[in-house]
């Protein structure tokens, strides 16, 4: 079950403790309501660091948030989330003068030690003057589980037509050894000037060789990462490596 709620001011504090309620006393009265929160959340080092986002809305007005986590079948209270605000050290995404996106600031709610098998939900209340909306929505650990890409990609020559592709695992990925990666290749190249590409793997290990390449043609190579037993997604794609394969043997 996912979806957006929009509550009115005496609603939302349900469930949510005496912060709710002397925030929302504090900051609501007639107006029009905040944007709904887009949130999006991802663990990116399975099962223990998952961190939900949205970005923080273009108005005037000084928005504040409420943020809580429950276990869908449990009967206890929701649990607070300790919201990490935007600053100015934070990554933005930005995009060209033309594109209808905008530079989005991101806030960041971090949930430590879901438990497997659990279906959680989240509650992110925006607050400001002219009132409160919320976005509810619920998730497994499982389904959003998404490594951060390899690093130290790299590419060598071996025989003629063939080369070692290696890479590194994600530095973020703390439990290799109890939750390992598969990896998957993908390598372009052009020909008069259409791109053409392969995906390959699975590879279990952080090192391939790839025969039959042709020899003076410029490939571009990068990897990505998932969780071995295929839970959730595969990372973004790596920085791309490219490599003009010899006309003679190295």
């Amino acid at each position: 079950m996912a979806g957006i709620v929009h509550f009115t001011t005496m609603v939302v504090i349900f469930g949510l403790g005496c912060q709710a309620l002397d925030l929302l006393k504090a900051t609501a009265t007639l107006g029009d309501p905040p944007s709904t929160p887009t949130v999006h959340c991802r663990c990116s080092s399975y099962p223990n660091v998952t961190l939900c986002s949205w970005p923080e809305p273009l108005c005037s007005q000084p928005t504040h948030y409420l943020a809580t986590y429950s276990e869908r079948h449990s009967n206890g209270d929701a649990k607070m989330c300790h919201l990490i605000p935007p600053s100015s050290s934070s990554t933005s995404l930005t995009t060209e003068p033309s594109s209808s996106v905008s530079e989005q600031v991101l806030w960041h709610c971090p949930l430590p030690n879901l438990k497997l098998l659990t279906e959680y939900i989240l509650n992110i209340t925006a607050v400001h003057s002219g009132g409160s909306s919320s976005h509810l929505t619920s998730f497994m650990l499982e389904n959003i589980v998404k490594p951060d890409p390899p690093v130290d990609v790299r590419v060598s020559p071996m025989a003629t037509k063939n080369i070692l592709v290696e890479w590194s695992p994600p530095p973020t990925w703390k439990s290799m050894d109890i939750f390992p990666l598969k990896y998957q290749i993908l390598y372009q190249w052009k020909t008069r000037g259409t791109t053409k590409s392969i995906n390959l793997g699975p590879f279990e290990n952080t090192k391939t060789e790839l025969k039959g390449l042709i020899p003076g043609r410029t490939y571009q190579f990068q990897v990505c990462a998932k969780e071995m037993l295929g839970l959730g997604q595969c990372s973004d794609w790596s920085s791309s490596v490219q490599i003009t394969i010899p006309t003679t043997k190295p």
